[in-house]
C-alpha cells in the first residue's frame, strides 16, 4: 500500500481538488442538492470553515480551515465523497478492484491537497477557485458561476453598492 506524504497542520488552512471518476460528468451540478448536503453533514459532525468553494461540472476545489486541535481533513473528504455516494446509483462501468472494494465508481479515489503557507499562497488558491469556471470553459467571468463563491461575493459588493448609493 501506498504511504503518501501529506502536510497535516491541525488548525491549517488547506486548498482542495476532488473531481469524479468520469472527467465528462455533470453530476455535481446536477446534485450539487446532494454535495451540499453532504458537506454540511460532514461540518456538523467534523467541524471545519470553508474559506472558498467552486463546484465545476466533475470536480470541487475548495479551501479550507480545520479547528485548532484537528488535522484530519482526510476524514472529512472520506465522509463526504461517501455521502454523496451513497445516495447515487452503482455506475454502469466498474472494475473488478472497486466492485471487490464496494467502491461505486463516482469519485476518482484520491484528491489533491496543499498546504497554504502564507497570504499569498492563499490569494492564489484564491484566484485559482475564482477562476476555475472560466479555465473549465463554463462562463467568461468566473464571478458569473453561480457555483462559485467569487459568484457570491460578486452578488454581496453589488448590493452593499446600490445601498449606499440609495
Amino acid at each position: 500500500m501506498t504511504k503518501y506524504r501529506r502536510a497535516c497542520v491541525p488548525g491549517g488552512t488547506y486548498y482542495f481538488n476532488a473531481c469524479l471518476a468520469d472527467p465528462a460528468s455533470t453530476l455535481l451540478v446536477d446534485q450539487v442538492q446532494l454535495l451540499r448536503h453532504a458537506v454540511s453533514l460532514c461540518q456538523k459532525q467534523r467541524p471545519f470553515a470553508i474559506n472558498a468553494a467552486v463546484v465545476l461540472p466533475a470536480q470541487v476545489q475548495m479551501i479550507w480551515t480545520l479547528p485548532p486541535d484537528d488535522a484530519d481533513y482526510a476524514a472529512r473528504w472520506r465522509m463526504i465523497k461517501s455521502t454523496f455516494s451513497r445516495h447515487l446509483p452503482v455506475a454502469s462501468v466498474r472494475g473488478a478492484s472497486m466492485i471487490r472494494r464496494g467502491e461505486k465508481s463516482i469519485w476518482q479515489r484520491r484528491f489533491q491537497e496543499h498546504l497554504i503557507r502564507d497570504q499569498d499562497d492563499y490569494a492564489l488558491h484564491d484566484h485559482l477557485i475564482a477562476t476555475a469556471p472560466l479555465r473549465a470553459g463554463l462562463t467568461r467571468d468566473g464571478s458569473d458561476w453561480p457555483l462559485c463563491s467569487a459568484y457570491k461575493r460578486r452578488i454581496r459588493f453589488a448590493a452593499s453598492r446600490s445601498m449606499s448609493v440609495a
